[in-house]
């Protein structure tokens, strides 16, 4: 059986910005997995230093930043209004 190659394709400032795009690309049907480097969640302060990355596989990478750029426009189209 081969892996998988999982592939990053967005890098947020914290766990909050990074759950929002997985719930966005899981209700789009996209398997995906968050990863940080914070301790475990006992030092928050270490996402800033690398970020929180939103992981998927490579052969869905290129649907899953439509579906997360689709959310980017969505606000910005709402912030004009």
């Amino acid at each position: 059986m081969a892996h998988e190659q999982l592939v990053a394709i967005r890098t947020f400032m914290n766990s909050i910005e990074a759950e929002l795009a997985r719930s966005a690309l899981e209700a789009a049907g996209i398997d995906c997995m968050v990863l940080t480097d914070d301790a475990g969640g006992q030092e928050p302060p270490l996402q800033m230093t690398g970020g929180v990355q939103i992981l998927v596989r490579a052969e869905n990478a290129p649907d899953a930043e439509a579906v997360l750029g689709a959310g980017l426009q969505d606000a910005a189209d709402h912030e004009e209004r």
